[in-house]
């Protein structure tokens, strides 16, 4: 390995460091506790050294928001080539708690939390938006809209916005509960696989004709 190849891979191993260290942050303090001073002492750099790879802690938790994103659009792409929309949205909603089960810091920043930096690049913003090969709810309302026009659900439901928020509502109703209160004594909690595929399973039924 050449000396500019290890020092660049030196550089994104330092970069993934940050961008791990400020999601966890994020996650337990919320945007506006965190600083860029506090995201150094936590992988023991100083401040100046973080400034070299983001230029603020906006743009930090932007380009940290859209790999979390990418990681979920990837995800729910693997079960894209599924031919029954009905089964694909059932997919969808256990791949989405897989995500939180292998990812809860990226889950509460990106679900649990306020948009702490709305994207400035509004043109590749608006790219993404709507394409479901890149916007896991476009992924989402296009199966929905699929299974309307194949005639699979109830005849009152038209709008597939609506049913595709309302999957989305009582998946991530669970997955919330669990985040949060998993460790909660008080309850004997289930498995989230387990009660994530009861409420899909429930949904499907109910939307189904």
């Amino acid at each position: 390995m050449g000396i500019t190849e290890r020092r660049e891979r030196e550089k994104e191993e330092v970069r993934r460091r940050i961008l791990d260290a400020a999601r966890e942050l994020f996650a337990r303090d919320g945007y506006e506790a965190v600083t860029m001073r506090k995201i150094a002492e936590a992988i023991e750099y100083s401040p100046t050294a973080i400034y070299l790879h983001f230029k603020d802690k906006e743009s930090l938790v932007r380009e940290l928001c859209m790999a979390d994103f990418d990681s979920l659009a990837k995800a729910f792409q693997r079960i894209a080539r599924e031919p029954d929309p009905l089964e694909r949205l059932k997919k969808s909603g256990l791949a989405y708690a897989d995500f939180a089960l292998e990812h809860p810091n990226h889950y509460r920043l990106m679900f649990m939390t306020p948009d702490p930096a709305p994207a400035k690049d509004e043109e590749a913003a608006a790219k993404r938006k709507g394409n479901p090969e890149e916007d896991a709810y476009a992924f989402l309302v296009a199966t929905v809209a699929e299974a309307i026009e194949k005639g699979l659900l109830r005849t009152d439901l038209k709008d597939p916005h609506l049913v595709a928020q309302a999957a989305w509502a009582g998946v991530h109703g669970v997955i919330s509960l669990h985040v949060a209160k998993g460790t909660d004594g008080w309850i004997d909690w289930k498995p989230l696989k387990k009660t994530v595929t009861l409420v899909v399973d429930s949904f499907s039924r109910g939307i189904s004709k």
